[in-house]
């Protein structure tokens, strides 16, 4: 009975081998649900707290030193990606579902800026347009070309230690630099890793034995990879340290103390999915680990010029 159940289950997370039409639709009907119910959580538990305006653009490059448009990159890649082999699942032929993935990615990334462009407070930015088709077009361009992923995105995260200072006003009002580190990223061990730019890392990893030629394969393992990440570090305001408090007080950061700096670092890396296993469960595993970069030694140069190594790197 067991061993009847656990094929049945097996049964249902395989792919389809032809156009499987309960399938189809059972996700379609989902993805409908899902998409309507972020729009409408959206809209009234984050959007209606700020005033709206008429549709309106905003330019909003070099914010946050673009690390936002990092993270617009890396999640629509991965919706895609999603997208794509969920309709694989349903049996669509493989064109057609990246095509369908694309869109999914698309769709949702752009439904985001359209409520931004309605916000005062925000404004459609291009910026952030053009990194979420690229995080797509870099999915469906690998699929199109090579059938697999030899370019992946992948995600980093750690806990900064945010220095130990308070801002004066010139009325003499003080306000400590954690105060509004709390405000800007929150308190719990997940915002800090997801929403503090100050930790983040965004990379761009290759896989060797993909490029090299058939002859000289044999030299790395196939799962071997080299990263190139980008960072940033010190930012506690969106173009520059500085920011209001409730009573309109301007609270400046002294740039000579803490200068934000873009962050670029090298690194080796492991694509998960290319270390061979036939247990079905060590392979969803391991597709859910390569979302995440591999911690591992890294030399970092900033935008200051400087080098730096870091003999092991999350």
């Amino acid at each position: 009975m067991e061993a009847q159940s656990q094929g049945r289950l097996n049964q249902l997370f395989t792919p389809a081998d032809t156009f499987n039409k309960a399938r189809f639709w059972a996700l379609n009907g989902t993805a409908a649900v899902g998409y309507s119910g972020a729009v409408y959580g959206l809209s009234q538990i984050w959007y209606a707290q700020f005033e709206q305006s008429s549709f309106h653009f905003f330019n909003d490059m070099g914010e946050w030193k673009d690390m936002d448009k990092a993270g617009h990159l890396f999640t629509a890649y991965f919706e895609t990606k999603w997208a794509t082999q969920a309709y694989r699942w349903t049996g669509v032929e493989n064109k057609k579902a990246i095509w369908l993935g694309g869109m999914v990615g698309t769709l949702f990334q752009s439904t985001i800026e359209v409520m931004d462009g309605f916000s005062a407070k925000w404004g459609f930015s291009l910026g952030d347009f053009a990194f979420n088709t690229a995080g797509s077009a870099l999915y469906m361009g690998q699929e199109f070309t090579w059938g697999e992923q030899r370019i992946l995105l992948k995600y980093s995260a750690h806990l900064v230690d945010h220095p130990d200072l308070t801002v004066a006003h010139s009325d003499g009002t003080r306000y400590p630099l954690r105060q509004r580190v709390d405000e800007l990223y929150g308190t719990s061990f997940p915002e800090l890793i997801l929403k503090d730019y100050n930790g983040v890392t965004v990379w761009v990893s290759g896989n060797i034995h993909a490029f090299l030629p058939e002859d000289k394969k044999g030299r790395f393992p196939p799962w071997l990879n080299v990263a190139v990440g980008y960072g940033a570090e010190n930012m506690y305001g969106g173009f520059a340290n500085e920011w209001e408090d409730e009573a309109g007080r301007t609270f400046i950061l002294p740039s000579n103390d803490l200068e934000p700096v873009r962050q670029f670092y090298l690194a080796p890396d492991i694509d998960f999915t290319k270390i061979k296993t036939r247990h079905k469960s060590l392979k969803f595993f391991f597709s859910l680990l390569n979302v995440l970069k591999m911690p591992s030694p890294a030399l970092e140069l900033n935008s200051k010029g400087k080098l730096k190594f870091h003999p092991f790197y999350f």
